[in-house]
């Protein structure tokens, strides 16, 4: 089959589960619905290629998976550092004003100054929502470029225009 354009990286491989052949995964996302619902998985290790999925659930925060082809503990460990892909097609559908993270990396953001704060380059969950991690392009040192922390909220976060790339939060480069 070949390598479809739309896979989006979801998660990795972070080791066995039980005997039987499962792995343990670290979903990139707290929402792993994508996960449990696609048939056919991505996965880098020995080289990328496709693999149907046979049952996959929650097992805590973790998701546990038993893939065609991995048989017993052995071969489940071994495809522990892998990297799991799905294509974008079987993420579910969006709501109104809903995002993907994996969309919002490159956005450039302004504040509501129209001052340049510079583009997104991740995102992360502390828990009580996300964080919007902006390289800001001014950079004190040279080999460790500046980040802002914006609370992707609704306080500060007053636009998102997805056909333009753009970011507009009410927030300065000095908070």
């Amino acid at each position: 089959m070949p390598v479809p354009d739309d896979l989006v990286l979801v998660a990795h491989v972070t080791g066995a589960f039980g005997l039987d052949g499962w792995i343990r995964l670290k979903a990139y996302s707290s929402e792993a619905s994508a996960m449990l619902h696609a048939k056919t998985w991505w996965i880098d290790k020995p080289e990328l290629h496709d693999v149907d999925v046979m049952q996959v659930r929650m097992q805590g925060e973790d998701v546990v998976a038993l893939l065609m082809g991995v048989v017993g503990r052995n071969a489940a460990e071994a495809l522990q550092g892998s990297t799991i892909q799905i294509r974008r097609s079987h993420f579910p559908p969006l709501g109104k004003d809903e995002f993907y993270w994996i969309d919002l990396i490159g956005h450039e953001v302004e504040n509501l100054s129209g001052e340049m704060l510079g583009k997104v380059v991740g995102l992360m969950d502390n828990g009580a929502h996300p964080i919007l991690k902006v390289a800001d392009g001014v950079q004190l040192d040279p080999k460790k470029p500046e980040e802002l922390l914006i609370p992707f909220v609704d306080r500060f976060v007053t636009k998102v225009d997805q056909s333009a790339k753009k970011i507009t939060v009410d927030w300065q480069r000095d908070y």
